[in-house]
């Protein structure tokens, strides 16, 4: 595994001056990966044995209340579940695009309509854990736990074993735990490039296929960046318009994260219709799923 980094060493030089050329099918200049995040319902929950309700992306600015269940703060993960994926996957079938549906199985669990659905639809659903909580406190015991009830849990409820995974908050024996359980093409717990790479596992060569929380609606969370769905389609149309033009010698790839909860909402989602109907006039785009990376990558960028 010449050139290949232990996953736990940090690296700053990456692919350098001179990425490789990806290759992308088609002879893409750029590759355009959307990935929904489906948490609704997995997310912390006092009703779940968590000590709060969750906070975190819920752009309602309400704390978490220890001890205490938070009605409004479970009725907006509860939105996405109920109108913001299916507005989704509408806007999606519209423009014929597959994407990576990172599903909390616990989620999924408690909506299980939505999984055959996704499956029928041609999207892959990519393991987001079994929870969605930050993993950097769990013992390793649990989070080895987590790992095999997400793997069984999406498998029992599509048919399908995930091959990808995206934690999210990952900690640091995610990944080695994952190699352990063994099964996965990739994974997702990384924000440091523009293309796959690939790192040493306990040895042994993984691939990672970087995510964004910059080209990501979570910016639409309290304040954080996007106020309106222009703001969230100008942001967006400038990263494209960037890539697109390096691609004519360097094809790159674009993640953009969404959430069903966020986007979702009508007087956000046409940032996203708008973009979509920016995007698909180019010629040139592979619009794909983490899966299509994977095996692309895997085939053309063995490791060493």
């Amino acid at each position: 595994m010449t050139g290949i980094k232990d996953h736990q060493e940090r690296d700053f030089a990456g692919y350098g001056e001179v990425p490789p050329h990806a290759r992308w099918p088609g002879g893409a200049r750029i590759a355009v990966n959307f990935n929904l995040n489906y948490e609704g319902g997995g997310e912390g929950s006092v009703e779940d044995g968590d000590p709060a309700s969750e906070s975190m992306l819920t752009d309602s600015g309400f704390p978490p209340y220890e001890g205490l269940r938070s009605p409004l703060a479970e009725s907006i993960f509860e939105y996405g579940s109920r109108a913001g994926v299916w507005r989704l996957l509408r806007i999606f079938e519209r423009f014929d695009v597959k994407v990576s549906v990172l599903a909390v199985v616990r989620a999924l669990e408690r909506n299980p309509k939505l999984a055959s659905k996704l499956i029928a639809a041609g999207h892959e659903v990519v393991s987001h854990g079994y929870r969605w909580i930050d993993y950097h406190g769990v013992p390793e015991a649990t989070e080895r736990a987590h790992i095999a009830l997400a793997v069984a849990g999406i498998e029992r409820l599509t048919g399908q074993r995930p091959r990808g995974w995206m934690t999210g908050r990952p900690g640091p024996n995610t990944r080695r735990l994952l190699v352990e359980h063994g099964g996965f093409l990739y994974d997702r717990d990384a924000l440091n490039d523009e293309l796959p790479y690939w790192v040493a596992v306990g040895g042994a060569p993984h691939l990672v296929v970087p995510y964004s929380f910059e080209t990501n609606d979570n910016r639409f969370n309290e304040n954080s960046g996007f106020s309106t769905a222009d703001d969230f389609f100008t942001y967006m149309k400038d990263c494209f318009d960037v890539l697109y033009e390096e691609g004519a010698e360097r094809p790159k790839l674009m993640s953009i994260g969404l959430h069903d909860r966020l986007i979702g909402r009508p007087g956000r989602a046409g940032g996203l219709v708008r973009f979509l109907d920016y995007a698909s006039r180019f010629e040139g785009v592979w619009f794909c799923r983490g899966i299509d990376l994977a095996e692309h990558w895997r085939r053309n960028f063995p490791p060493g």
